[in-house]
């Protein structure tokens, strides 16, 4: 056991989005991890939903795992772990909604079962905190895209029950958002506003288009709030090859948004290098 101080370097994003169908889920999911990682061979989409992440292909080369049904958790871990050993930086879960609804997911592996229900749920219960786990646990971003439906109340008026709308209700299991650092809801319109945010960065903020800066954003959150700007100065600070080097390492989601600042700042420290070696040389000293 170890005590350390709390930080966010190299934190890895797990969010949802949320929206009903047509409302730009996946076109979002797929902006935001571009804006991430800046790279679509290490994004990868995990599509239940019938292929319709291929529709999106004149974006960039990401990686697609088409998941069929049965949609048990264990088949989303399976895709996670797979996506995880071709080393992935963001996964795509478009959508989780099937692992909870769809054919072979959790209730319908419940309304299938012998006995009683209270039991069957003690059995159920932990595959699918098996699956949340799994999504939290893993050191890829991980964006969750979530089916949602309009949810409806009874109240009353004049002696009679009416319905109304209270908003949207994602097609998963009670209490999911609470597992997410961020949640964004897309509309019909593909604007979206954030319905949780522990990241603080859309907090208050009116609704948005999301687009490859929302990603870039997230990511500088996910380095310690660390900006590109002030990597920039850090780099331009340096001394020599070694600080170089370490600055490179520390922040492995912004080498390649800095790749040509660090590129020029090496070839910049490698002359003076050869520089101080040849003036020692000449006369024993070295030039500062």
């Amino acid at each position: 056991m170890k005590l350390e101080s709390a930080n966010r370097k190299q934190a890895k994003i797990k969010m949802g989005i949320m929206g009903c169908s047509g409302g730009g889920k996946t076109m979002s999911a797929l902006l935001i991890a571009f804006g991430i990682t800046q790279d679509w061979n290490k994004i990868a989409v995990i599509d239940s939903e019938n292929q319709s992440s291929h529709l999106y292909a004149h974006l960039g080369s990401y990686k697609v795992l088409n998941l069929e049904p049965p949609f048990t958790p264990e088949r989303y871990i399976q895709a996670i772990e797979v996506c995880e050993k071709a080393g992935i930086e963001v996964i795509i879960l478009d959508s989780i909604s099937h692992e909870w609804e769809g054919r072979g997911g959790i209730l319908d592996i419940h309304s299938n079962m012998a006995g009683n229900s209270f039991t069957n749920w003690s059995k159920l219960t932990p595959r699918h905190n098996s699956f949340v786990e799994k999504m939290l646990q893993s050191n890829c971003h991980i964006i969750a895209t979530i089916r949602s439906k309009q949810d409806y109340v009874l109240n009353e008026k004049n002696g009679k029950q009416i319905p109304e709308k209270v908003g949207l209700k994602g097609v998963t299991r009670e209490g999911m958002d609470y597992e997410f650092t961020l949640v964004l809801e897309v509309d019909i319109k593909h604007n979206a506003i954030a319905s949780k945010d522990r990241t603080g960065i859309f907090v208050g903020k009116p609704e948005f288009r999301v687009t490859f800066d929302t990603g870039r954003i997230i990511s500088e959150w996910c380095n310690e709030g660390t900006t590109i700007d002030q990597i920039k100065s850090q780099i331009e600070n340096c001394k020599n090859l070694e600080e170089l080097k370490k600055l490179y390492i520390a922040f492995p989601e912004l080498q390649k948004n800095l790749k040509i600042f660090f590129v020029t700042k090496k070839a910049e420290l490698e002359k003076q290098e050869l520089l101080n070696e040849h003036n020692f040389n000449q006369n024993g000293t070295t030039s500062h």
